[in-house]
């Protein structure tokens, strides 16, 4: 901290947001999180892979070489792996599909957290960094499938990669309720879309998920590192 109050080497995040509409709640969410982690003196990156135009489809240039763990990969894969080697905390933001990631999410870790940059060294490069995994759902806070959600995604994500990358850290923070038309499975295992909320109702249910988005950012940057 300087003489004045600034601080000269203030904490660094990368928030990575993983929509196709600008006017999303995934969007809003995540410049939610960039507000909070700037008001807790953090210098933030957010990286906004649609509205930066980054392809998800794996490349000749980006596939791995598991013979040569020195690959220079394409320029564009690069400059993304600086901006995440620069992070001490990674904030990804994104839809749940399908019970997993988006494609456009998907594919950026793909490309990106690649052989010889994410994995595959005795001494990770990614080594104490911290992740943070704030994933959307349209299914409704009391469907017994958030249970499996959960634990789905924190396989996925907490060991099947950042785990794996060497992270001190990983959390995934789901947010039921997404929807304004709430979904849920009746018990004889078939969808049920409740009407939209309106008024009031609505107001206060996006009200709760910015609460309940918060409070996961919160704990997150608050927690001890521990690993995985």
């Amino acid at each position: 901290m300087s003489h004045n109050g600034i601080d000269q080497n203030p904490r660094t995040a990368l928030v990575v947001v993983a929509h196709h509409r600008s006017d999303s709640l995934t969007e809003h969410l995540a410049a939610r999180t960039v507000t909070r982690l700037e008001a807790d003196g953090y210098r933030v990156d957010l990286l906004d892979l649609r509205a930066e135009g980054f392809d998800p489809r794996m490349t000749e240039a980006d596939e791995p070489d598991w013979g040569n763990r020195e690959k220079t990969y394409s320029p564009e894969v690069h400059e993304h792996m600086e901006r995440i080697f620069a992070a001490e905390v990674v904030i990804a933001v994104f839809p749940v599909y399908w019970a997993s990631l988006p494609a456009l999410l998907k594919g950026w870790i793909d490309r990106v957290w690649n052989y010889g940059f994410a994995y595959g060294r005795s001494k990770p490069r990614l080594a104490g960094k911290r992740m943070l995994w704030l994933g959307l759902a349209g299914m409704a806070a009391g469907d017994p499938l958030v249970d499996f959600l959960q634990q789905s995604l924190e396989g996925q994500l907490n060991l099947g990669i950042a785990y794996y990358c060497g992270f001190s850290h990983s959390a995934v923070g789901l947010l039921p309720d997404a929807e304004e038309r709430r979904q849920r499975m009746d018990a004889d295992g078939q969808l049920r879309i409740d009407a939209a909320t309106a008024g009031v109702e609505r107001v206060a249910q996006y009200a709760d998920l910015e609460r309940r988005a918060d409070a996961f950012v919160t704990n997150f940057l608050a927690a001890e590192p521990v690993p995985v």
